[in-house]
């Protein structure tokens, strides 16, 4: 009969042969297995270090690069926007200070920033759709042309038409019973925009700052946002003779709105560096072109078919010689505007 000191010495006698495996093993591979960490580790260490160096060449070429595009703005945008009026609309989340600066590249081109419009997240959010449907009909001159087209494209379709020069029909008659400066009023008091300036009839052509991609990050809604507000910005650029729409890089992938106003073949143009020196000028240069009916899609993102406009947009002449200044100018101003 087998007694307890038998299995005693079994267990004693596996212990002490995994402990001399344990010893001879790790004696024998330590050298080579030490060796081989320390090179891949060096090698890592060198790579990290070229791609180091390689950030920071590729920064000073991006800080000089858009020297140069501060130093060349004047040149490139010389009167391609003269004498229109833009109107800047951001889109939720759009970054303020980006607006601003295409707004002052507007003005460096000659052209004039007639007001600015802030579409709010209440606009995009999915509770307030039937909302925006009704306000939508609400305030059309026709409703009835507004049948079988999806909610932003409605929105997008009176919006854009308050906004454009004169709020004229295709046939160049003002729109019986529209007036413009009411629909933007009736949207702002319905809580889904936000209105700067002047506006109303007064666009030439708009540029839409979309949403800043940080400012998107984690959003478990981001997809349907983007798209119902790439469709807004085409009923939008339907209405208004020209429109660009400007974002960062990262909004050109993945479910970001340049991405589908990409995908879906948008008819206006798109630049995906805003917010850059080089990037603000393309954007105006792009809007200049889709004035002339060629939207294109610029930048380094996914989607661009060129880095910017080749060849560039021509200047544009004056619409019409200056006229004398005389008393309570900008009002005159204004109703010659309106009745254009």
């Amino acid at each position: 009969m087998i007694d307890f000191r038998y299995h005693l010495v079994s267990i004693i006698a596996v212990f002490l042969a995994l402990t001399v495996g344990l010893v001879l093993g790790t004696t024998m591979l330590q050298d080579p297995l030490l060796n081989t960490l320390q090179d891949e580790t060096a090698d890592l260490r060198g790579e990290t270090e070229n791609l180091r160096a390689e950030r920071d060449v590729a920064d000073r070429v991006n800080a000089g690069a858009d020297e140069l595009a501060d130093a060349a703005a004047g040149d490139l945008l010389e009167d391609r926007l003269r004498d229109l009026d833009v109107v800047l609309v951001q889109a939720p989340g759009a970054d303020a200070d980006t607006a601003a600066s295409l707004g002052e590249r507007v003005e460096e081109a000659g052209g004039s920033v007639a007001g600015r419009v802030e579409v709010r997240a209440e606009f995009v959010d999915p509770g307030n759709t039937a909302f925006v449907d009704e306000l939508a009909l609400q305030v059309s001159a026709d409703p009835g042309d507004l049948e079988g087209v999806g909610t932003y494209e409605k929105a997008g379709t009176e919006i854009g038409r308050a906004l454009a020069r004169g709020a004229e029909r295709d046939d160049g008659e003002e729109e019986d019973g529209h007036d413009p400066a009411s629909v933007l009023a009736t949207f702002v008091e319905g809580g889904l925009l936000s209105v700067h300036g002047d506006p109303a009839g007064a666009a030439d052509a708009v540029v839409v700052v979309a949403p800043s991609s940080a400012e998107q990050a984690g959003q478990d809604d981001r997809e349907a946002v983007n798209t119902v507000l790439a469709a807004f910005t085409s009923a939008l650029h339907d209405r208004v003779e020209g429109l660009v729409l400007a974002g960062d890089v990262p909004s050109s992938r993945g479910h970001g709105m340049l991405a589908r106003a990409r995908a879906e073949g948008s008819g206006f143009a798109t630049v995906d560096m805003a917010g850059r020196p080089m990037g603000d000028i393309v954007a105006v240069l792009a809007l200049a072109e889709d004035l002339d009916g060629d939207g294109g899609a610029y930048g380094v993102g996914e989607g661009a078919r060129a880095f910017m406009p080749d060849p560039l947009p021509e200047p544009r002449a004056s619409a019409s010689p200056s006229p004398s200044p005389s008393p309570g100018g900008d009002e005159a101003r204004r109703v010659v505007r309106e009745g254009e």
